[in-house]
């Protein structure tokens, strides 16, 4: 009825908040609609991200964005042969004037921790962020610290140039929810880019769009929506397709299920729903799944991708359908 006010629901202030933070970050990512809605997924349903690509392309820039327009704590760690595992988890020190020895966080003691470039450090120090992002806690002497709420992992690593990295083993793989490629610009994408920086950096106006409470809502919000029976064996089937696939060697594992399910829940949410459809799980299968599965030998002299892969999944696997 004309003049009649309809009241907006939590839940869809809430997720007009997100399309907010969705849209303060695109004021510096141009033309990366995706790879914003990929970080913010990880956000949401308290995930990590791993942003691989050439240099260049906007990975930190999207990473520094985020922790601007969210308002929470924001350390980045640009990782370095040198770098140890103590930067990362903290350290404890004697203290001579209360003769006792104390704990000195690391820069795992923040919200938002951008591991730039991930792949050029130890292996020592890469393993000293396993704890912190399954548990959201490390342990110094013996002496667990919990990590602030929320806590996720940006992780940055360059895609080809490997001279003097460390690649990261499936171990570590697959504690990342999603990994996402930024990809170039158009033409005109990146003419965009040149003219905003003509007078200044436009990363440099980002404000905050909401509070750390609006985003816990937010974050809660996401838990409560609906994901069926029939979509949790639908996932279920999925990742057991990866194992058997002629072409794999290492498949999905029950982690990549789970991250799947988290992520579509996240996804609905983004696109203003509260209840998770089939084609929210095949829009993630591939930035969730592909980083976790590993091609036998003659899959890879052949020169097959882990998308083709993917694909050959979705196509095998019926979705579910409502009685």
């Amino acid at each position: 009825m004309k003049g009649q006010v309809y009241e907006m629901s939590y839940m869809e202030e809430n997720q007009r908040l997100v399309a907010e933070l969705a849209a303060e970050i695109s004021k510096v990512i141009k033309g990366k609609k995706d790879a914003v809605e990929m970080v913010l997924i990880s956000l949401l349903s308290q995930g990590h991200i791993l942003i691989e690509d050439v240099p260049g392309v906007g990975k930190t820039t999207l990473a520094m964005a985020l922790g601007k327009a969210t308002g929470l704590s924001f350390r980045r760690a640009q990782f370095t042969p040198d770098v140890m595992a103590s930067d990362i988890t903290g350290f404890t020190m004697y203290n001579r004037d209360e003769n006792k020895f104390e704990y000195r966080s690391g820069l795992a003691m923040t919200n938002i921790l951008l591991a730039d470039e991930i792949n050029r450090t130890s292996p020592k120090t890469q393993s000293a962020l396993l704890e912190a992002m399954e548990e959201k806690r490390v342990t110094v002497d013996g002496i667990v610290h919990p990590l602030p709420s929320p806590f996720i992992v940006i992780a940055t690593q360059n895609s080809q140039g490997y001279v003097g990295t460390f690649p990261l083993p499936e171990a570590q793989l697959d504690r990342f929810q999603i990994r996402v490629c930024m990809g170039y610009p158009s033409i005109e994408e990146e003419a965009d880019i040149m003219l905003d920086r003509l007078h200044g950096n436009p990363a440099d106006d980002i404000r905050p769009v909401m509070t750390a409470e609006q985003l816990a809502e937010c974050i809660e919000d996401v838990q409560n929506v609906t994901f069926s029976e029939s979509l949790c064996r639908y996932v279920a089937e999925l990742a057991a397709a990866t194992r058997s696939h002629a072409g794999v060697e290492l498949g999905a594992s029950p982690r990549a299920s789970l991250a799947l399910m988290q992520a579509s829940r996240a996804y609905a949410y983004i696109h203003g729903r509260d209840y998770v459809v089939p084609e929210d799980i095949a829009a993630l299968i591939k930035p969730v799944f592909s980083h976790r599965i590993a091609l036998r030998q003659e899959m890879r002299i052949k020169k097959q991708s882990v998308e083709a892969v993917l694909d050959d999944v979705l196509a095998s696997v019926a979705a579910p359908v409502k009685g």
